[in-house]
């Protein structure tokens, strides 16, 4: 049985490429194309992929939403991100969303079916580049002791959410703010812990008991 695949970008060009890369495989069967994440979120639960191919950067709703709400409503749907940038702080959030592989756009066609096939299988994917990144952030302690400025109550409650992988959209539907407020928690939270990045704070927390750690 052919591997049912739905690819989600709002790139035409990037749509296009995958849909020639899947279409001639004989093992894997395009159903669907989406081009934001509330299209995605639709299509998984009427379509019910097998791998949805996720962009992250999209309209109406981005792909780290798509990626948790997918995860939540159909567990066994595995989502494989695409994006362009090797050092994007989403990597930590997409894989606390739910995503099992995450992809550069320029990688060759045969690493992206192999990537395809791997997740098919229930396997995990990361790109060689962004792993490194991963584990560079994992073992790289902050440069600068903290500041003795303590975190107010409200920055402990956006470092908490930063650890379970929210985007700053969720964030602020959680804690009823705005999007705004709450990229400005995130500015003084590096400052105030002298983090590089989203990643290092999350990793921060999950160190320090801010969240529990994942099982």
């Amino acid at each position: 049985m052919a591997t049912k695949i739905l690819i989600v970008d709002d790139h035409p060009l990037i749509r296009q490429g995958l849909r020639v890369i899947i279409t001639a495989q004989p093992d894997l069967e395009l159903i669907g194309e989406a081009v934001n994440g509330e299209q995605a979120v639709q299509q998984a639960l009427e379509l019910h992929p097998d791998i949805v191919i996720m962009d992250l950067q999209m309209p109406v709703k981005d792909g780290l939403t798509a990626t948790r709400e997918i995860a939540l409503a159909n567990p066994h749907t595995q989502v494989l991100v695409l994006t362009s940038f090797p050092d994007d702080d989403n990597v930590y959030a997409a894989i606390k969303a739910g995503a099992t592989g995450f992809l550069l756009k320029d990688s060759s066609a045969e690493y992206l079916l192999d990537a395809i096939r791997t997740v098919s299988r229930g396997e995990s994917v990361l790109h060689p580049t962004i792993a490194r990144k991963l584990m560079q952030e994992i073992k790289q302690p902050p440069k600068l002791p903290p500041t003795t400025e303590p975190l107010t109550s409200r920055e402990v409650e956006v470092l908490g959410c930063l650890a379970q992988g929210m985007a700053n959209s969720q964030i602020a539907t959680e804690l009823t703010i705005s999007i705004r407020t709450v990229s400005t928690h995130v500015r003084n939270i590096l400052d105030k812990l002298h983090l590089a990045n989203r990643t290092q704070a999350a990793l921060y927390a999950l160190e320090q008991g801010i969240a529990p750690k994942p099982h």
